[in-house]
């Protein structure tokens, strides 16, 4: 374990190549649990283009927040010193933003002004993460000042752009977050390679259990479109697909993907190491996790139709954005993880990009097929799609998961 020099070592401690993820890293992951709940039953209140758009801004937003964070963890270490202070400040600011998602574009009569507070809680995260690798990068010149230029764009035009956003019309709203989104975004892509990555295995394993936190949400959301209901064949038969689903989703990342992608970030150097883990993590990972996201949305919404609930029966199609966000949202998370490993790995995974298209070409005919049978089509896709890997792959998997060093 190193720390840093004279006085900021009772401040903070640097994180070094063996350390793994902290159990304050996890427990701050609780809170994102609860917020990726939130945004589910956001959308799920307004499944149209609009609500679902909403839902995506308010995801990115989490994201942006949360990965925050995750570079920071992989500089300090976040149990130590007032680094563990912040991490629990940032914890309730995190709590506020995930309790506001109901009124982040709506707000509701009485109390305070819902799409501020949101804004306001946001930043007051963001603001924190700055302070902390301000002080982090007090002993390394080449860090402070990429974090003095990414600071002098992000917050600046992205803050003024969110918080003009909140207090004006619905319409205005979401377009100055979008906004306000993609400028954060593009600003950290082109403000420079001078981030420290301290611990490729820290990093590969914090956005690994983001994955599975995602995952869980899709788990939950199968109880929760079931709950109060009686247990029925219906209901047991959806819950096994449900989870099946989740199943292979997790199969697709850890099997091989993640193992060959943090291979290849381990073994980087300078400038190539920080892309791996900026392009391949924080970006890549984003749209996985709204394919997760929109996956939980389909899956509350086909469990609620076969369990009879709000005059659904047996009989009844799936349409509209559940229908899309249950299709499409495996689809983009396919999509997402060959882009994830293409650009550490430089190939590209045929099979994958062909289930995707496969699924999304299945969207008319599911239009018309009962709610359980397109949750049956969609477990069936990716079923073949994992079997060809595991099966076509044999020799290569082996040798990656048991015969490669990391």
């Amino acid at each position: 374990m190193s720390s840093m020099p004279g006085a900021q070592r009772k401040r903070v401690m640097t994180v070094d190549e063996s350390s793994s993820v902290t159990q304050l890293e996890l427990f701050f992951d609780l809170v994102i649990v609860f917020a990726f709940t939130m945004v589910t039953d956001f959308a799920a209140h307004d499944p149209t283009a609009i609500g679902l758009l909403r839902a995506v801004v308010i995801i990115a937003m989490l994201w942006w927040m949360w990965i925050g964070y995750s570079w920071l963890a992989n500089v300090v270490k976040a149990d130590e010193g007032i680094t563990r202070v912040v991490m629990f400040v940032a914890m309730g600011a995190a709590f506020m933003i995930a309790l506001t998602i109901p009124e982040a574009f709506h707000d509701l009569p009485g109390g305070w002004y819902g799409p501020l507070v949101f804004v306001i809680a946001y930043l007051t995260a963001r603001l924190l993460h700055l302070s902390m690798f301000w002080l982090a990068s007090a002993q390394d010149p080449q860090l402070r000042g990429q974090v003095v230029r990414w600071a002098a764009g992000s917050l600046t035009v992205g803050g003024v752009l969110l918080l003009a956003g909140a207090v004006t019309d619905s319409n205005w709203q979401i377009a100055l977050w979008f906004a306000a989104l993609v400028w954060d975004m593009g600003w950290t892509f082109f403000s420079g390679n001078d981030w420290r990555l301290n611990s490729a295995k820290h990093f590969a394993e914090r956005y690994g259990l983001i994955i599975i936190i995602a995952l869980g949400e899709s788990i939950v959301s199968i109880g929760v479109g079931v709950a109060g209901l009686p247990i029925s064949w219906p209901i047991a038969v959806g819950s096994m697909l449900g989870l099946a689903i989740s199943g292979l989703l997790w199969w697709a990342y850890f099997d091989i993907a993640a193992i060959v992608v943090e291979h290849e970030m381990a073994h980087a150097k300078g400038e190539r190491r920080i892309q791996i883990a900026r392009n391949c993590y924080t970006y890549w990972h984003f749209p996985m996790i709204v394919g997760i996201i929109g996956v939980s949305l389909g899956m509350k919404k086909v469990l609620n139709y076969v369990g009879g609930a709000d005059g659904h029966s047996l009989r009844d199609e799936l349409h509209g954005i559940p229908l899309f966000a249950l299709m499409g949202g495996v689809a983009i998370y396919l999509i997402a993880l060959v882009g994830f490993k293409h650009y550490a790995t430089r190939t590209v995974s045929t099979q994958r990009v062909a289930a995707a298209v496969v699924l999304v070409a299945l969207i008319p005919l599911a239009t018309n097929l009962p709610a359980l049978a397109a949750l049956g089509l969609v477990c069936a896709v990716c079923a073949v799609l994992i079997a060809w890997e595991t099966l076509m792959h044999a020799q290569p998997r082996d040798e990656i998961r048991h015969g490669q060093s990391a």
